[in-house]
């Protein structure tokens, strides 16, 4: 697996944020690979929504850079509920694939022409190829599913947006980010106001895209130790990676102070003696 999985990237390098005197991030390198998924810890105020959002180049850092593998496609849980309101429900899932849905519009557009050439015979033919190879006549059943299974009922696939309350919206979106398979998949917070049967479906989820990177932010731990297979934590502005769930960190970071603490408790004890010593 890890042969393939290790193209399957995203990392940065040298990457930095500063709001004038302070700073969120310095200097940081760090790498995402394919076939894990990472919960990113930290205290409040340490940038973890902000470090998604730099991946997923809604911010721009400061300093270096956020390099994703060629040709891989990265998809992000919006969190802006409103933003697709004009649109119908399944439609708005789809344009979870930004390359997928120009495809289908272009499409559409050359077949509404009441002048359709023989130029644009070419063109949609081009089109309906790329269409295919992205599996795009099985989106609508796709997308359809992932609603289902999150919750949204049939009967709202075909509704306005602007027509559902917040917490269908928020399981829209989350269908959004997930359709398609994508290579990476950014989610910031994705249990907010879902119930136990769909957490647990996502949880699900998440663990069969195993050869994709998956990179979440969430303080609900016990997703984390259920999804998580490594732990990005966020510190005095740098990331370490760790191997293992939200507990393993926990508990192996707590062992790690007991140590240090024991070892400063030895140290000032010598420091007695010698001084006993001395005197």
């Amino acid at each position: 697996m890890h042969a393939y999985s290790q193209r399957h990237m995203i990392s940065t390098s040298d990457l930095s944020l500063r709001f004038g005197k302070r700073v969120l991030f310095d200097e940081v390198n760090v790498k995402f690979t394919g076939g894990n998924c990472y919960g990113i810890i930290g205290a409040n105020g340490a940038g973890k929504s902000t470090f998604l959002k730099i991946l997923s180049g809604e911010i721009e850092g400061t300093t270096g850079n956020v390099n994703i593998t060629p040709g891989k496609r990265l998809a992000v849980l919006k969190q802006d509920h409103f933003a697709y309101d004009a649109f119908p429900v399944l439609e708005t899932v789809i344009m979870g694939h930004t390359e997928l849905y120009s495809i289908m519009k272009e499409k559409d557009a050359l077949y509404e022409k009441p002048d359709f050439s023989d130029e644009d015979g070419i063109k949609a033919s081009e089109l309906e190829e790329q269409f295919a190879e992205m599996n795009g006549w099985m989106a609508e059943s796709e997308a359809g599913e992932l609603l289902s299974n999150l919750g949204i009922d049939e009967d709202l696939h075909y509704a306005k947006m602007a027509d559902l309350s917040g917490n269908q919206k928020v399981r829209i979106l989350l269908a959004q980010a997930l359709f398609g398979n994508p290579d990476i998949l950014l989610l910031d917070e994705p249990t907010n106001d879902l119930d136990i049967q769909t957490i647990s479906w996502l949880e699900n989820f998440l663990a069969d895209s195993r050869d994709n990177v998956v990179i979440v932010v969430s303080h609900d731990r016990h997703f984390l130790d259920a999804v998580c297979t490594h732990t990005a934590d966020i510190d005095f502005g740098k990331i370490r990676v760790f191997a293992g769930g939200y507990t393993f960190w926990y508990e192996s970071s707590q062992l790690a102070l007991r140590q240090q603490q024991q070892q400063n408790k030895k140290v000032e004890e010598r420091r007695k003696e010698l001084q006993a010593f001395i005197e």
